[in-house]
Formats: C-alpha cells, sequence, structure tokens
C-alpha cells in the first residue's frame, strides 16, 4: 500500500484512518509548488493533479472521501456497514468535511499562498471565514453533549483531520467548547499522534490570520 501525501494536506485523513486501521503504507511525499502533483506520473493516478491518491489493493484510488469510504469498506471497521441506519449519518458527516475544506482552502489561498498581498479579495476573504463560521456552529451544535460525531470514534473523524489543524486559525475558538474539546480528544488518540510524526507538518506561520482591513 502506497499513500502519496503532502504534509497539511487532506491525505492526512487517510494517514490518520490507516493508524487507526492498523494498516502499514508507504508514504510517497509530494510538494504543492515543484510541479511534480501536474506530472503525467502522478496524473496516472489522480486525474486532476490533486492529493491524496492511494495505491491498494492492486488499483489505485484519488479523492479522500472515497478513499475513507473504501478502507471502511473492505477493512470492516470505523464505520457503519451499508444499510445500517447510522450509514446515512456517517456519510453525511464525510461531505461535511470536504464543504467545510473548500473554505479552509480558500482561505489558505488567499492568506497564505495569493501574492503579492494585493491580488488578495478582503471581500472574498470575509465571505469564506463567515462560511467557515456557519460550518463550525453547526458542529458545535452536534457536539455539545457527544464525545464524537456518531455513537463512538469514527473514521468520520479522521475526515476532519485536514480541517482541525486549520478551522481555529481562521475563527476564534471562543464560542466552540464543544468543538475545541472534540478536536482536542481527536489529537490526543495514540493513531493521531502516530500519523502527525509519520507525516504530519503545517502550512501555518501564525497561530491566527486576521481578515485585513479593506
Amino acid at each position: 500500500m502506497r499513500l502519496h501525501h503532502i504534509p497539511g494536506s487532506r491525505s492526512f485523513r487517510v494517514l490518520w484512518l490507516l493508524e487507526e486501521l492498523g494498516e502499514e503504507a508507504e508514504l510517497r511525499l509530494w510538494s504543492l509548488t515543484d510541479g511534480g502533483l501536474r506530472s503525467a506520473e502522478f496524473r496516472a493516478l489522480s486525474p486532476a493533479g490533486r492529493i491524496p491518491a492511494l495505491e491498494v489493493d492492486g488499483r489505485a484510488i484519488f479523492e479522500s472521501g472515497a478513499i475513507v469510504q473504501y478502507l471502511t469498506e473492505t477493512r470492516g471497521r470505523l464505520a457503519p456497514p451499508p444499510g445500517a441506519v447510522e450509514r446515512a449519518d456517517f456519510l453525511e458527516w464525510i461531505s461535511f468535511a470536504e464543504t467545510q475544506a473548500a473554505q479552509l482552502q480558500n482561505l489558505n489561498i488567499h492568506h497564505i499562498f495569493l501574492r503579492p498581498e494585493t491580488a488578495r479579495s478582503v471581500a472574498m476573504m470575509r465571505l469564506d471565514t463567515r462560511r467557515l463560521e456557519l460550518t463550525m456552529r453547526a458542529m458545535e451544535a452536534h457536539l455539545t453533549g457527544r464525545d464524537w460525531l456518531l455513537g463512538s470514534f469514527s473514521a468520520a473523524e479522521c475526515m476532519f483531520g485536514f480541517n482541525m489543524e486549520a478551522a481555529f486559525r481562521f475563527v476564534r475558538r471562543e464560542g466552540f467548547p464543544a468543538l475545541a474539546a472534540w478536536a482536542a480528544r481527536c489529537a490526543a488518540r495514540p493513531a493521531y499522534r502516530r500519523a502527525v510524526q509519520k507525516g504530519g507538518g503545517s502550512l501555518y506561520a501564525q497561530d491566527f490570520y486576521e481578515v485585513p482591513d479593506a
């Protein structure tokens, strides 16, 4: 098994899940900036040139949500099985993680990658910050009085692995006690710590990124 990975990216979702499942995988590291993701080699694995891709069971799978679903179904752990009443909840959270990640990606582009700074759109930064906050408020409401998104820890949590490192960089944690406590529980898991040690990393040079004045 080989995971194509960039520290601080969505591929951390898969790396964390592999650790939770006790599955060994070789890590192939790529860069966001050297053009490798546009190479024919990588696009044969992931046609849009996006991380992650996982070589497993004689084939390559791209898109983190698809990889998470495939691994839980084929390994028979950390997700309600197809046909179970709770399966719809699991699938909702997998998709919701990607909805939230889209806002985080936009904010990463504006705050970190877009140069010169005058190319940024302050209006879009404010809009994406508000959209991110809405997703966080939905999670706060759901997690109040719960330890995990479903009845127990599941791969749905792993889908938020990329998001947890980022969300409180753009929205202050005051007012989100349940969400902050859940993120701390996730980060304290031995499998999460092993994943960070093997392939963790951060895009962020600051603890918090303010939206600049227009």
